[in-house]
């Protein structure tokens, strides 16, 4: 029948209770539409945390996926080398580890607790931490190092928990080292991880890179810091490599080979033994830098590490360590003379014959200015130059003029004269030697008899760095012949560094040598001549510092008969030229001419 149920009295039991009981029937109804609400709902819950996850958070868990399987790690590249002159290693590089931070891997809340606990293994603060992910950002795919260089203990402390910290990495790689520590330190300078602007300056560096900061680091880094590669790996949900897909082999850089000579850069430091003051020894012939250092000094390897907030106190001290000293001005005292001597024959207002009375003291302009003795007698250039009489001298730059005086002296290669750049050395300046126009100028000041009297012994407005003071000595060795001081081998013999014909006469400059020699024969100089090094010429110098002790000062060139090398020395608060100056210039002639055999001449 067609009203019959598919259970034979089902149908008929159902309606005839509906039929009897009305209430069941509106229960029954309301249950079925409830059931149908809530089955609804639930489905509806499903497909707006679908769509959530598809449409809102769709890239972010793709890309986490993806992260999850395939990985692009940068592979860093081994700096270059640097060697000195004669290939002995300055800077290298070794092995070592450091920790990175997938920021994907975490939220920024699971970071924040990570970075706590990372702070007391790699004594890194949290917020530092925190920093770089966030200048990263929380969904980058790039990996973030945050402490470089692993002490073993540190790397035991986090390789206890690093299972349990999700998107942790310790990588090995090649770390930057000086293995002569402090030494060189202002030559070499010293790396450091790029900053912002340095990384969108260039695109192509990775997270991380370490780049130059100072020195021949920073001036030769494009060549130096070689080219990274990439390491496309397979991974698991816990980070952990699977397989690697493909390699992108990183390349080294290049070695860079310094006209520095280890041995002579040893001697220098040793003796100035980490005073405040500088040293620069040069080639006469090429400008090839020798040797130059500045006291106090400063350990590079402090830079491939994590610089903590007390080292860098401590570089900032008021000794100033990071200063390059060889490249600041000071007053040169009596190495001046021989620009004085220079200008006072050059501009025709004396000759190589001119002699001059000296005194205790010698009154100018109502005013007496003294002489460090007793005076000399009469005498001439040669003999004033030995002796250092600052009467003959005082004489000299009344009549030859500030103007004539500050021509001569960058003849001879101060006050500008020189290329800096080409070093590339930071925190460099030039000296100056003020003319009564500069002075004006410079401090809105006439100028006065006493600015002329003090500028001929090197005192008042004269300012000179050790740098210049050793281009200056070497240009009167050198026949005349001024050179272009320079770092790298590569620039030896170049159109850049090509040495300039002065228009010194060569009579001037062989009274100039004569002199020079007679300082260290029978003059200030005589401690270089105890028959342990051959003969040298050179000039101390002892300047006044008002409200300081004096500094010391010494120029020199040797051997005398042929001079390869020329020296200067500053060591502020020093006292005499020849008392703490001089021995230092002694020391490096004595390295220089023990490596060549060159004999020695004994004491007359």
């Amino acid at each position: 029948m067609a009203n019959e149920s598919l259970f034979p009295g089902q149908s008929h039991y159902v309606t005839i209770a509906e039929q009897q009981h009305p209430t069941i029937r509106r229960r029954r109804m309301h249950q079925s539409v409830a059931f149908l609400l809530l089955i609804g709902c639930f489905f509806s819950g499903l497909g707006i945390q679908l769509a959530r996850l598809q449409l809102i958070q769709g890239e972010y868990h793709r890309v986490r996926a993806e992260n999850n399987r395939l990985r692009l790690i940068p592979v860093p590249a081994k700096r270059g080398q640097i060697l000195d002159r004669n290939g002995f290693l300055l800077a290298g590089s070794q092995l070592s580890r450091s920790v990175y931070l997938w920021p994907q891997e975490q939220s920024p809340q699971e970071w924040k607790i990570t970075a706590q606990q990372l702070q007391s293994i790699l004594k890194v603060p949290a917020s530092e931490i925190r920093e770089k992910l966030e200048k990263t950002g929380y969904r980058s795919r790039i990996p973030v190092r945050v402490s470089p260089n692993l002490s073993p203990r540190m790397f035991i402390g986090l390789a206890e928990k690093v299972e349990n910290l999700r998107g942790v990495e310790v990588r090995g790689e090649s770390r930057r080292s000086y293995p002569n520590g402090n030494l060189l330190a202002h030559i070499l300078g010293y790396i450091g991880e790029a900053t912002s602007e340095e990384l969108k300056a260039n695109p192509d560096y990775p997270m991380g890179m370490m780049v130059g900061k100072m020195g021949i680091e920073k001036l030769a880094n494009s060549k130096i810091q070689g080219v990274w590669g990439n390491r496309l790996i397979e991974v698991d949900a816990k980070g952990q490599e699977i397989q690697e897909l493909g390699l992108q082999s990183p390349q080294q850089g290049e070695s860079m080979r310094l006209t520095v000579d280890l041995a002579l850069q040893k001697t220098a430091e040793k003796a100035l033994a980490n005073r405040r003051g500088a040293v620069v020894v040069l080639d006469v012939k090429t400008g090839g830098i020798l040797a130059l250092t500045s006291g106090p000094t400063f350990d590079p390897n402090l830079f491939t590490d994590q610089v903590t907030s007390q080292e860098w106190k401590q570089l900032q001290r008021a000794e100033q360590p990071l200063l390059n000293r060889a490249l600041q001005g000071y007053p040169p005292g009596s190495t001046f003379k021989i620009v004085t001597t220079t200008a006072g024959i050059e501009s025709r207002q004396f000759s190589l014959t001119s002699k001059l009375a000296t005194a205790s003291a010698i009154n100018i302009g109502g005013i007496a200015f003294h002489e460090h003795g007793n005076g000399y007698g009469v005498i001439g250039f040669k003999d004033a130059l030995a002796f250092s009489s600052n009467t003959f001298f005082y004489q000299v730059g009344m009549k030859t003029g500030p103007e004539n005086i500050a021509k001569w002296g960058k003849e001879l290669g101060l006050a500008g004269t020189i290329n800096l750049d080409l070093l590339g050395l930071d925190g460099a300046n030039h000296g100056q030697i003020p003319t009564p126009k500069e002075k004006e100028k410079l401090y809105g000041e006439p100028w006065y008899v006493g600015d002329t009297v003090t500028m001929a012994i090197g005192q008042g407005l004269v300012l000179v760095t050790p740098l210049e003071l050793a281009v200056m000595i070497s240009t009167v060795a050198n026949n005349g012949w001024r050179v272009q001081p320079h770092l790298l081998m590569s620039q030896t013999n170049t159109s850049e560094t090509k040495p300039i014909k002065t228009k010194i006469s060569a009579s001037t400059l062989n009274l100039i040598r004569a002199g020079l020699i007679d300082v260290v024969k029978k003059g200030t100089g005589r401690g270089l001549n105890d028959g342990t090094i051959p003969l040298t010429g050179g000039k101390t110098g002892t300047v006044e510092i008002p409200g300081q002790p004096d500094n010391s000062m010494y120029v020199g060139f040797g051997p005398a008969n042929k001079p390869e090398i020329a020296i200067a020395v500053v060591v502020e608060a020093g006292g005499f030229g020849a008392v703490s100056a001089a021995p230092i210039a002694h020391d490096i002639f004595k390295t220089y001419f023990s490596n060549r055999n060159v004999p020695t001449q004994s004491k007359p």
